[in-house]
């Protein structure tokens, strides 16, 4: 997996390359400022980035503006983004386009190595990682309610379980009702969220990503996860 990142920090910048390193990825850039930053990402065309919200020159939000960018010259590029606090605005940049391949966490997440890397690895394969800070925030101030409005509150339930990276058994095994059980809930959400079966386009990923994106005022678990969400594919 080829990796470019992009962190001012030079000790935190150092630290993530080995880690990456020791975990089979090919850091193919690591640079600590914005232009830098954009000329690797559409020269390297790497699998993922991680990218500091907040680089030089001026320290205010050039990583991420950079990554929206980098997006929208190179279309789906997968871009896993680090800020030393939660964002709302950031997290629905990121989100608005509906694509996919995106996470957000926080950087006390990079302390641990399996999380990091677990993240890393789903946003580099098309999924979502969500930090559970983030998506709380998100819960607590969202305002488009519409799609979720139809949902019922089970479905709800196995949704927000879906958002923090949960398999279908997991998720029957929380909620402790049969796997047959949350196949229906699960079949009942594309179909109200009108998510039809593509080859292009994962359901489960776009599900999630309305949950994220039309939050719900009342959050269905509150106080959830410890670690990154992230959305299996």
């Amino acid at each position: 997996m080829r990796v470019v990142l992009g962190e001012d920090l030079f000790l935190l910048r150092e630290g993530m390359e080995h880690l990456l390193t020791a975990h089979g990825c090919t850091v193919v850039a690591s640079v600590g400022s914005a232009p830098e930053l954009l000329r690797a990402l559409l020269d390297e065309r790497p699998d993922v980035a991680v990218v500091d919200v907040r680089l030089p020159p001026a320290f205010s939000d050039e990583g991420i503006q950079v990554a929206l960018e980098a997006r929208r010259r190179v279309p789906g590029l997968p871009v896993l983004v680090l800020s030393q606090y939660v964002e709302q605005l950031y997290a629905r940049e990121l989100l608005a386009d509906g694509a996919g391949s995106v996470g957000y966490l926080l950087k006390d997440r990079v302390l641990d190595s399996r999380q990091f890397i677990e993240a890393v690895r789903r946003v580099a394969n098309g999924g979502t990682a969500m930090d559970p800070a983030v998506v709380e925030r998100l819960l607590h101030n969202g305002s488009r309610r519409e799609p979720l409005d139809l949902l019922t509150r089970r479905e709800l339930e196995v949704l927000g379980l879906m958002a923090e990276g949960r398999s279908n058994a997991a998720v029957a095994e929380s909620l402790f009702v049969t796997h047959k059980a949350i196949d229906k809930h699960i079949n009942s959400i594309f179909t109200k969220l009108q998510l039809l079966p593509s080859k292009d386009d994962n359901r489960r990923v776009q599900a999630v990503l309305a949950y994220l994106t039309y939050v719900h005022h009342d959050p269905v678990r509150p106080g959830a996860a410890t670690g990154a969400a992230v959305v299996r594919k």
